[in-house]
């Protein structure tokens, strides 16, 4: 379903390179739930916008469903869902309104598209304020209204940026459930965090990624075994003692992005 292959993306910035990623590639499958965890910094997100076709890479490529990212980067964003912590809803719209104007941007049908929204609500529990406006909703509720966003389209391969972050117990069981709802569909999932805690429970293989490239990868039994550590956290403190890539002097001014 997600092939990335040599993924790499350097900026400029002071007149050096910083390499932001640096020749990543892994594979997620059908219903699979791929945890790309890393510190803040290690390139994470810039990885999920080039997936997305967001951001143009320095070099490599990315096929999501069958579609390259750099030859069809619209029929991959049809295909994908996106949860971030970062998005926000249009406080003037109901969730109602929200998600159906969503469907219509990914051109879905308009009677499926209120099928969905049934469905999507009795599944993540909005219906009570599904017509609120989302300006006078709580943080769990807006949440829900993100998750419900990401599926309306019923895309194949989902990409949780952050999920968890800012959320309390209750949110934080909530994407648990949301997250075991989409492997159940059969969805190929790729879970960006640095909540290592969190990464162990959900994920099935996880991508251990520091400074832009991907040091380990493994079920969490395989990477207790080739680093010795009995914990995640424990071998994310192994590589940060590891020393740091040099970047190169160039000329520009590019900005630099994590």
């Amino acid at each position: 379903m997600i092939t990335v292959d040599n993924l790499t993306r350097h900026f400029n910035s002071g007149g050096k390179t910083i390499v932001a990623v640096d020749h990543l590639s892994f594979k997620v499958k059908a219903g699979e739930v791929y945890g790309l965890l890393g510190p803040n910094g290690a390139g994470k997100t810039t990885t999920l916008r080039m997936i997305l076709g967001l951001l143009q890479p320095t070099s490599g490529d990315a096929d999501v469903d069958g579609f390259h990212v750099s030859q069809f980067p619209d029929e991959v964003k049809r295909r994908i869902g996106l949860v971030s912590a970062s998005a926000g809803l249009y406080q003037w719209l109901t969730p109602r309104e929200m998600l159906l104007f969503f469907a219509d941007l990914y051109s879905v049908d308009p009677a499926y598209a209120r099928e969905r929204l049934e469905s999507l609500a009795d599944l993540l529990d909005f219906r009570r304020f599904i017509d609120q406006r989302c300006s006078t909703l709580s943080t769990g509720q807006k949440q829900r209204v993100t998750l419900a966003r990401a599926l309306m389209h019923d895309p194949p391969i989902m990409l949780l940026d952050e999920p968890t972050r800012g959320l309390d117990v209750v949110g934080t069981h909530v994407i648990f459930e949301y997250i075991g709802h989409l492997r159940s569909l059969g969805k190929a999932v790729v879970v960006s965090t640095h909540r290592l805690d969190e990464a162990s429970q959900i994920c099935d293989r996880m991508g251990l990624l520091h400074r832009g490239t991907l040091r380990h990868e493994g079920t969490f039994a395989e990477l207790q075994r080739t680093t010795s550590c009995s914990t995640l956290f424990e071998m994310f403190l192994q590589l940060m003692k590891q020393p740091q890539q040099i970047s190169s002097s160039v000329t520009g001014g590019e900005s630099n992005e994590n």
